[in-house]
């Protein structure tokens, strides 16, 4: 099916034509138009405009206003204060249109797709091998992942990109301490679960690092290890793997605990970039972006200083010949733009490493990598605060594991569902609860813009009131009861009926879905398509207390009702799919 014209767009096309005919010079101008509480819309762009060409704004906006005719779109439109327009749509114009959504059989509800979609790489949910995952990984995957499904909804081609940690100096410590205590891993890993595996791991790493700080001759086999393990050494080769497998199968399990998909060839961590770091460096030096200063190859910025006011570089590669992280993620960068063809570069990054990520992507500019045609972005995310304000900790002090957040999210949402659950079996309500406690921590993170820090308070994500994600599906299972309990009678749109107050003010907000997506995909906002479900969902609560459905008047306003249930479902559903949150049946 064809995209549907959302009303506003209909009525944004009518205003241009209008003002063109009106003020030629205003061809391109934009009505600014925007929801209003006076009216359905309210276009202000016609001030700015008076303002340019030296006339009156409320002359010109009469003048406007009569070259528009009223139909069943446009119902009304009056002239307001020093210029504005108050636009007021007909009732049958936002039931046919959201009829017209409706009858969208492949589920998009006439979301368009992107008229130029091109490829998008996306840097996201970047554990490290041999670690656990804590807190502050949470928001990368989370982040990351909406932003994919929303982009992937448009049409764009999307490359997912975990670029792990899965190379360095410690890996020389972990290998040669195994090498020397062979039973430490001697289980097979298919036998083991996910958090088993990094138990394992962990107290490897322990063991490893206690030996490593305590014992000198131990230290010196371990850093001649590392040579090993750059060197390519088969037998070094083979253990180190055995690492990343290990933890492969601890990371696969958290994120199906997050309920995200993450497959084994999107993970691409440092090791995958090695064959390409000297080239880099080599690249580098010969066209002069990057120079040799004490030793190392560094980039220097002149507006980048220290607090001596020395400049501080980017340094690609040490001066003992070990490789940075930046040479890493800038051989990154050529494979992606060079390899993968990508027009974006998109990282869900810490925004703590924003100086780091700044000086990258400028060198690859410097370097012809990055140029008109390519940009790179960094999705910088602020902190998960405790409830306190401070960064998220256990009592002891300690970094929070995720699995043990996720496991007290799903424990509290489990204990909310059993208590509302009329007619849900155990293990239903085990379902529902890992379902809603996961949508509660994920809504939490997307609905708070990426670059803020935001307090991770469980009582307040599993409430049934307020900006939860519990809320939002809430309104979802209520609807669905709804629509069970209409039995034979059958949703059905009826433009000819007048509409309430409130269905007309749901009516216009699901129509404005398809702008919504294409905002947040453009802007890498997911947290504004939480804000519009949200919205969504409050509206169709005024609408629910003020506007019986299977007691309406009329058989046709029956119909019609569940008809904009039906539609506020779907959208809910579709919405809140592309967070990456489930929207159970019944709760």
């Amino acid at each position: 099916m064809a995209s549907v014209t959302s009303l506003s767009d209909f009525v944004q096309q009518r205003l241009a034509s209008a003002l063109s005919a009106t003020l030629p010079e205003a061809a391109d101008a934009d009505p600014l138009l925007r929801r209003s509480d006076r009216a359905d819309f309210q276009a202000n762009g016609i001030l700015a405009l008076a303002k340019k060409a030296k006339a009156n704004p409320r002359e010109l906006a009469t003048q406007v206003v009569a070259r528009i005719e009223s139909d069943d779109v446009i119902k009304d439109i009056e002239v307001s204060g020093p210029g504005f327009l108050n636009i007021t749509i007909g009732d049958s114009a936002i039931t046919a249109n959201l009829a017209e959504r409706y009858a969208d059989d492949t589920g998009r509800l006439g979301v368009p797709y992107a008229e130029h979609p091109g490829t998008t790489v996306i840097d996201y949910a970047q554990p490290n091998v041999a670690k656990e995952m804590h807190v502050g990984h949470l928001r990368s995957a989370v982040i990351g992942d909406a932003v994919v499904q929303i982009l992937e909804f448009t049409g764009e081609n999307v490359v997912r990109r975990h670029h792990i940690g899965d190379w360095g100096t410690q890996f020389g410590m972990l290998i040669q301490y195994l090498d020397e205590h062979p039973h430490e891993l001697d289980h097979k890993a298919a036998q083991v679960t996910g958090e088993e595996a990094m138990s394992n791991l962990d107290r490897l790493y322990k063991a490893a690092r206690k030996l490593f700080d305590s014992d000198e001759e131990f230290k010196t086999r371990a850093r001649r290890r590392v040579v090993d393990l750059q060197a390519g050494d088969p037998h070094t080769l083979a253990t180190w793997q055995k690492f990343v497998d290990e933890s492969k199968i601890y990371f696969f399990s958290v994120f199906e605990k997050l309920d995200m998909e993450v497959r084994d060839t999107d993970i691409v961590g440092e090791s995958g970039y090695n064959d390409m770091l000297a080239e880099t460096c080599r690249l580098l030096e010969e066209s002069g972006v990057a120079v040799r200063s004490e030793g190392a190859l560094c980039v220097f910025f002149e507006d980048i200083k220290g607090p001596d006011g020395n400049p501080v570089p980017l340094i690609v590669q040490k001066s003992d010949g070990g490789y940075g992280y930046a040479a890493t993620d800038l051989s990154a960068i050529r494979d992606r733009v060079f390899n993968l063809k990508a027009n974006s570069l998109l990282y869900v990054v810490d925004a703590r490493q924003s100086l780091h990520f700044k000086m990258v992507f400028e060198t690859a500019r410097r370097a012809g990598w990055l140029g008109d045609d390519v940009k790179a972005f960094q999705l910088a995310f602020g902190t998960v605060l405790g409830k306190d304000g401070k960064p998220f900790k256990t009592r002891e002090g300690e970094t929070v594991r995720l699995v043990d957040l996720l496991d007290e999210a799903i424990q509290r949402a489990s204990a909310v569902v059993r208590e509302k659950a009329q007619d849900l079996s155990e293990e239903e309500i085990a379902e529902r609860g890992a379902q809603v406690g996961i949508g509660a921590v994920k809504y939490a993170d997307l609905s708070t813009s990426a670059n803020r820090d935001y307090k991770f308070d469980l009582d307040q994500m599993v409430s049934l009131n307020g900006d939860t994600s519990v809320y939002l599906q809430y309104a979802y299972a209520r609807i669905r009861s709804i629509l069970r309990k209409a039995g034979d009678t059958r949703p059905a749109a009826h433009p000819e009926l007048a509409l309430a107050d409130a269905e007309r003010a749901l009516g216009l907000h699901v129509d404005s879905f398809a702008e919504t997506v294409a905002e947040a995909a453009a802007e890498y906002a997911p947290h504004k398509l939480a804000a519009y479900l949200y919205h969504l969902a409050s509206l169709y609560t005024s609408f629910y207390d003020k506007c019986p459905v299977l007691k309406a008047e009329t058989p046709e306003q029956v119909e019609n009702r569940l008809f904009l249930c039906d539609v506020t479902a779907r959208t809910l559903h579709q919405g809140m799919a592309l967070l990456g949150i489930r929207t159970p049946e019944k709760l």
